[in-house]
C-alpha cells in the first residue's frame, strides 16, 4: 500500500484572513495537482464513485489529468457533475468520495475534492462548459429554486432538449450557493460562472417569483409547463425556544449569512445597512453553517467569538476542515454547553445562561445523547446567532391545494420523486430537509431522469 502523503493544499495565512473574505485554501498548481492525482492506485472497483452522489468517474479523470488531458479530465467530471469548482470547495468528501478511499485504511485518501477544484478551475478558464445549446424538444418544464438541486436538475433537463425555466424567490440565483456560504469559502464569482454556463446551455432563468405567492403550481401548468421540479431548499431557520430569543441582538444564521453574503452587509462601504456586532459573539449550533456563522463575526470584527454546543467534539457535524479552520482563526469551542436562556436589558442582549451537560448512550443518530448535569454557566454576551437547523419554508406548501408534506414540512415524494401532484417532482432540502450540496444535486439529478421518463410516457 502507497503510503505518500497527501499534497497539502496552500491556504492563506490564519491571522491575515480573519481580517478579509477572501478565499482561504488557495488550490493545488498543476503540479501539486499531477503529484496528489499520483496517489490514486487506480482500483478495479473504486468504491469512491459509488460514494458520490452523482458518480463521477473518478480514477477516469485523475488519470487523464496524469496523461495532460487537462480538457478531457473536466468534461469527465461535467458528465456527472455540472458544478465541479463548487462541490470541490463545499462537498464533505471526508464522509463520501475520500471517506471510501481504499488508501484511507492505512495512509490518507487521495485528496479527490481538492483535483476536482483544480480541474473545475482550469475548466471554467477556459470556457469549457460552453458546449452549445440542445436542440429543443418542444416541451417546457419548470424548476423552482436556483440552488444546487434546481442548477442539477435543470441542467440535466436541458441537455435533454427540454424548454427549462427556473423561478427563484429571491433577487440573485444560486440559492444556499450564494446566500449561505461565505466568500472565504466559495466566491461568489464562481457561483456566478456556473449560472452564466446554463444560460449559455438555454436555460432561462426568473429572479423575485415566489412560487405560491407571486405564481401558482396551477398557474405553472396553465402556462403550459408539462413538468415541475421543486428544489426549493430549507431556508426557514428553527428557533432555539428558550427565553429570550425575541430579544434585539439575536440573529439566525440564515438571516446572518444572507445579509452578509448576498446583501453585502459588512460595511458601510457595501451597504446602507451594514450588520453591527458587538465584540462578544456566541453561536450556537456545530453544524458546518455554524461554523460560517463564528468565522464571517470573527471577520466583521468581533473579538471573542465562541462556539455553544451541547454535544462533545466528536458528535461535532460540521466538516473536519471547517472546525480546523475555525480554530485557527482562535474561535473558541464551548462544548457540552446547552442555552436555556438569553438575558436582556431593555430588550437588549446582554448574556446567555447555559447547562453543562455530559454524554450518555448513543441516540439514534448514532452519537452519544446530551444529558443534564444541573449545572449552570453564564456568559457576557454582545450577540448570539442560532444555527441549529433549517426547515422548508411554508408558503409553498400552504398554496399549493393537494401537495402532501411531512409534520415538519418536507415534501412528501414517491420512489420516483413524484410528489402527491401529478408531474410535480422534488428533491433536495426540500425533501430531506438540510443537507449537503452534493446531495442536492445528485437529488436533482435523478429527479430529472424520473421527469424525463413521465414525460416521454406522457407524450405517447
Amino acid at each position: 500500500m502507497i503510503k505518500t502523503p497527501r499534497t497539502k493544499m496552500r491556504e492563506q495565512d490564519s491571522q491575515e484572513r480573519i481580517d478579509n473574505f477572501l478565499e482561504v485554501a488557495l488550490g493545488y498548481s498543476l503540479e501539486e495537482a499531477r503529484q496528489e492525482a499520483m496517489r490514486c492506485i487506480d482500483c478495479k472497483n473504486p468504491k469512491c464513485v459509488l460514494a458520490c452522489p452523482v458518480r463521477v468517474k473518478i480514477p477516469e479523470f485523475m488519470k487523464l489529468l496524469l496523461e495532460d488531458a487537462l480538457d478531457e479530465s473536466f468534461h469527465t467530471i461535467y458528465e456527472d457533475n455540472i458544478l465541479p469548482s463548487i462541490c470541490g470547495r463545499v462537498c464533505p468528501q471526508e464522509s463520501q468520495c475520500e471517506g471510501a478511499c481504499i488508501l484511507g485504511i492505512k495512509s490518507e485518501p487521495v485528496s479527490i475534492g481538492a483535483l476536482e477544484r483544480f480541474v473545475g478551475d482550469y475548466g471554467m478558464e477556459k470556457g469549457l462548459a460552453n458546449t452549445g445549446k440542445p436542440e429543443s424538444n418542444g416541451i417546457k418544464v419548470a424548476v423552482v429554486g436556483s440552488g444546487p438541486a434546481g442548477l442539477a436538475n435543470a441542467a440535466s433537463l436541458r441537455k435533454k432538449g427540454y424548454d427549462v425555466t427556473i423561478f427563484e424567490a429571491l433577487h440573485d440565483y444560486g440559492g444556499v450557493l450564494k446566500y449561505g456560504i461565505p466568500d472565504f469559502r466559495l466566491p461568489k464569482e464562481i457561483v456566478t460562472n456556473e449560472i452564466d454556463n446554463l444560460k449559455d446551455l438555454g436555460v432561462k432563468f426568473v429572479k423575485n417569483a415566489v412560487i405560491g405567492k407571486s405564481l401558482t403550481i396551477d398557474q405553472l401548468f396553465e402556462d403550459n409547463y408539462q413538468s415541475i421540479f421543486i428544489g426549493s431548499g430549507a431556508g426557514l431557520p428553527s428557533a432555539l425556544g428558550v427565553p429570550g430569543e425575541n430579544l434585539n441582538g439575536v440573529y439566525y444564521a440564515n438571516e446572518f449569512l444572507t445579509r452578509v453574503n448576498l446583501m453585502k452587509s459588512r460595511t458601510k462601504e457595501f451597504s446602507k445597512t451594514p450588520i453591527k456586532l458587538g465584540d462578544n459573539i456566541a453561536v450556537v449550533g456545530g453544524g458546518n453553517v455554524a461554523m460560517d456563522a463564528a468565522r464571517t463575526a470573527k471577520r466583521l470584527g468581533a473579538k471573542n467569538v465562541f462556539i455553544l454546543y451541547r454535544r462533545g467534539r466528536e458528535g461535532l457535524p460540521a466538516r473536519l476542515e471547517e472546525i480546523h479552520h475555525a480554530e485557527e482563526e482562535g474561535i473558541d469551542f464551548r462544548l457540552l454547553t446547552n442555552p436555556i436562556e438569553i438575558i436582556g436589558e431593555n430588550r437588549i442582549v446582554k448574556q446567555v445562561r447555559c447547562e453543562h451537560m455530559k454524554l450518555g448512550e448513543p441516540d439514534s443518530s448514532g452519537r452519544r445523547r446530551p444529558l443534564p448535569t444541573g449545572e449552570y454557566s453564564t456568559y457576557d454576551i454582545d450577540n448570539i446567532i442560532i444555527s441549529i437547523g433549517q426547515k422548508p419554508n411554508p408558503i409553498l406548501k400552504d398554496n399549493t391545494l393537494g401537495l402532501e408534506t411531512q409534520p415538519w414540512g418536507g415534501i412528501i415524494t414517491d420512489e420516483f420523486q413524484m410528489t402527491s401532484i401529478p408531474g410535480v417532482f422534488a428533491g433536495g432540502d426540500v425533501v430531506t430537509g438540510a443537507a449537503t450540496v452534493i446531495l442536492a444535486m445528485g437529488a436533482g439529478k435523478d429527479a430529472a431522469h424520473h421527469m424525463h421518463e413521465y414525460l416521454q410516457t406522457k407524450q405517447q
